[in-house]
């Protein structure tokens, strides 16, 4: 988790940003963006005119963000709501994430992806596999429609779910991940393995909820919507199985003991974070999956 002193900072910055964001400089920045101008040149500017650079790249943010927000809402699309990030502001190498360092290996900002590595150790990645084995069925699916759960033909995997602390193992896992994606422990829900054998795959799909269907509602009383997503590969297959982003065409290659985040504002498509596992070709696939919840998971 981040520490208190760059929380309250980060707090401070962000509330001089908001004081300072008249009407009038708010509508001179949505007339510089729709004018086609880079937000570096917008910021240039501001400095120029002697904005401290701190404050003005806040108030460029928080302006663009909200005027992006309320043209979203004006489609018809849900609002957006905080997620989880990691602290990358100042593009670090390594994560310190509590007891180990995690390698920042590619960072996309829209949609919002993060891959890391070394998140696992080797025998981590083993002591999953080994306590999940014995506990693996079919995998099921949310159903949105009744607010249960089913097989669905588009996920072809095996799987089963840890309780939130279950064991030492996934207990260290849970605050190692908390403090790298500055969320709480309780908003996470349990752990799940999954194992994929030759030709196994899970077709793109969204991790959201749908605000339409039915039985969401029903879903989103254990803790509200699914926000961010962690995939943790245990082992490295010899072919496929790679974790595919269809909408801007990036595929995660599996490697054991890396990962892939991708956190998601709204449950709208308009996060491109359209997903999928690709088919294994050869050998077979473990992988562990985070889903993080805006609320305490009950």
């Amino acid at each position: 988790m981040a520490s208190s002193s760059e929380q309250s900072a980060s707090t401070a910055t962000a509330a001089a940003a908001r004081q300072a964001i008249t009407p009038e400089l708010r509508r001179w920045i949505i007339e510089q963006a729709e004018a086609g101008f880079a937000a570096p040149v917008v910021l240039q500017s501001m400095r120029d005119a002697g904005w401290n650079e701190d404050v003005a790249a806040e108030a460029l943010e928080i302006t663009l963000q909200d005027h992006l927000n309320a043209l979203a809402e004006q489609q018809g699309q849900p609002p957006a709501v905080k997620v989880p990030e990691p602290l990358l502001d100042e593009s670090p190498a390594q994560i310190d994430a509590g007891d180990r360092a995690v390698n920042i290996l590619l960072a996309i900002a829209k949609p919002r992806i993060v891959v890391f590595g070394n998140l696992l150790s080797a025998e981590e990645c083993d002591a999953l596999i080994a306590a999940a084995a014995p506990r693996m069925a079919r995998s099921l699916t949310v159903a949105t429609k009744t607010g249960g759960e089913e097989v669905n033909d588009d996920r072809t995997s095996d799987g089963m779910f840890f309780q939130r602390g279950e064991n030492p193992v996934v207990q260290r896992i849970e605050e190692r991940i908390a403090r790298l994606l500055d969320w709480p422990i309780e908003n996470g829900e349990g752990l799940q393995v999954l194992h994929y054998r030759p030709g196994a795959e899970y077709k793109p799909h969204y991790d959201y909820f749908d605000p339409g269907e039915p039985g969401t509602p029903t879903i989103l009383k254990r803790g509200g919507q699914r926000v961010g997503t962690l995939v943790m590969y245990l082992n490295t297959p010899e072919k496929g199985g790679g974790t595919t982003f269809p909408d801007v065409h990036v595929e995660v290659a599996p490697q054991r003991g890396n990962a892939v985040f991708f956190s998601y504002e709204r449950a709208h498509p308009s996060t491109k974070t359209l997903h999928g596992g690709a088919p294994v070709i050869a050998g077979e696939k473990w992988i562990a999956t985070k889903w993080l919840r805006e609320r305490e998971f009950k």
